[in-house]
């Protein structure tokens, strides 16, 4: 780590999102030889929860729950010792709808669940109960920079206290009439391992400054993607991460402070 510069090691990828179906999958569609399929999210049973809390999760934890046991297992590490930063634009888009609806009837009587699961920190939660995670873990957002500030918090914490750490970015859509305001298209999570040094698992090296060039479009479909889901910003990215070739890209962050990557394969 230099001054105004983080370097560290991407040691296991998931994902989880509209026609990209785990990194293996995923990974001839971000390198362009198989087209993008836009079709819903095929969010899978969160088995790994006791059956009452099952039945209450919505898409948050049904994505984190896929993506981050992908990308930990990639890494060969056990989940349950591992930090974790969780970042969405806005937490469950379906439970924040319900409880508007229910506000804006005459009941007014919000469930005890609806509340439990409308804080931004409730994936982080149930995450906890899935894997026995006792590390620390934190909830961000920052509107559609959201992955760029996932990705700062989750290298900088690697670095500072010389420890694998998961990065969680996620989202998923607001049903009408807020879709209308706050448009997020389909329901995608992306997770990343991020280590401070290199081991036997890791992917690739990543060296990240700010920057204030803009963000890197991707070319066809998949652009439609990287703007329809703030957790998408990180597609240029997973898409070196899935070529294997040494590059660079641009990753939105703030409004006048973009987030430059300088990826080298260490396979």
């Amino acid at each position: 780590m230099s001054h105004g510069t983080l370097t560290g090691f991407v040691t296991g990828i998931g994902i989880l999102g509209p026609g990209l179906n785990g990194w293996p999958d995923s990974r001839p569609v971000l390198c362009g030889s198989v087209p993008w399929t836009d079709a819903p999210t095929q969010l899978p049973p969160p088995q790994q929860l006791p059956a009452a809390e099952r039945r209450r999760v919505g898409p948050s934890v049904k994505l984190t729950l896929a993506a981050g046991l992908e990308a930990v297992a990639q890494a060969g590490l056990e989940a349950a010792a591992l930090p974790a930063v969780f970042s969405s634009s806005g937490g469950d888009g379906q439970n924040c709808h319900e409880i508007c609806e229910v506000l804006a009837s005459t009941e007014r009587q919000i469930s005890p669940t609806r509340f439990h699961n409308s804080v931004h920190n409730a994936a982080s939660g149930y995450w906890g109960i899935a894997t026995g995670a006792t590390a620390a873990s934190n909830a961000l957002c920052a509107h559609d920079g959201s992955f760029g500030a996932g990705f700062l918090e989750s290298l900088t914490q690697a670095l500072v206290g010389d420890t694998s750490v998961l990065l969680l970015a996620y989202d998923s859509p607001y049903p009408q009439p807020i879709h209308q305001f706050r448009p997020i298209s389909h329901a995608l999570c992306v997770a990343l391992v991020l280590s401070p040094a290199l081991g036997p698992a890791a992917r690739a090296r990543i060296t990240a400054h700010l920057s204030d060039e803009p963000p890197e479009a991707l070319t066809g479909p998949l652009e439609r993607l990287r703007t329809g889901v703030p957790a998408a910003r990180a597609l240029p990215l997973l898409a070196l991460l899935a070529a294997g070739v040494p590059g660079r890209t641009v990753l939105e962050y703030l409004p006048h402070a973009s987030l430059a990557l300088e990826v080298m394969p260490c396979r």
